[in-house]
């Protein structure tokens, strides 16, 4: 299948930024590509029990938000056009070509998702997977998958989140997150990403909470979830 750049000029370090827009970092960027694909089974062994729910019957065009290196294209239907918006230009080739390989038409937009370039009720269902995480403002985020769904359409997520205060891995969190957000490109951990969600004004919403068992202890708290909006 074909792929096309939507705002594809590849970002400049010293190139002026809109307050909270993501920076490419000539280190981190390509880290975080190299390691997400050398983790890419491991990570979906762990999270696949969540991930074939709530990405199951999906229609044939979907938005991603930071599709990364493509964790989950195998989620979706050969002949899918996915949308993917993802400002990390040391993700792309990855990105193209294991959506080549999975029939996928993939549309890449290089924009943040906090101003995503898509008309009003254009699409039927939006997927995220750890990225609100690392975004800079959240409820601008979910502003935006709001304003882009058409009624009724879903927004499905899945998103590690803060652990409960007092607990044992809530100071780990604290602890880690400042090497945890230089090293993984502002990714936080300790976001309530569930009040988030539930205040960003969709009608209908089904969160699950779980906790992994996995050595990446500070994000091992997660959610899972699909919000609707109002048909």
């Amino acid at each position: 299948m074909a792929s096309h750049d939507v705002m594809s000029r590849e970002p400049e370090e010293s190139a002026p930024t809109a307050p909270g827009a993501f920076r490419f970092h000539p280190l981190r960027g390509p880290f975080n590509a190299l390691f997400f694909s050398a983790l890419d089974r491991y990570l979906d062994h762990l999270l696949r029990p969540h991930k074939q729910s709530l990405f199951d019957d999906l229609p044939r065009t979907v938005v991603e938000l930071g599709p990364g290196v493509g964790a989950n294209l195998r989620y979706l239907r050969a002949g899918t056009r996915l949308i993917g918006v993802e400002p990390n230009p040391a993700m792309h080739d990855r990105l193209r070509a294991r959506a080549a390989r999975a029939g996928v038409d993939l549309e890449l937009h290089t924009t943040g998702a906090e101003r995503l370039d898509l008309p009003d009720a254009s699409v039927d269902a939006v997927i995220s997977s750890l990225v609100l995480c690392t975004v800079a403002d959240p409820a601008a985020v979910l502003a935006e998958v709001y304003r882009v769904l058409r009624p009724g359409g879903r927004y499905a997520f899945l998103e590690h989140v803060a652990a409960p205060d007092g607990t044992s891995l809530r100071r780990l969190q604290r602890a880690a997150r400042r090497p945890w957000a230089w090293t993984f490109e502002g990714c936080s951990c300790e976001r309530d990403l569930q009040a988030v969600v539930e205040a960003a004004g969709f009608t209908e919403t089904a969160i699950e909470a779980y906790r992994l068992r996995s050595p990446f202890l500070p994000v091992n708290t997660q959610i899972a979830g699909v919000a609707r909006k109002r048909p």
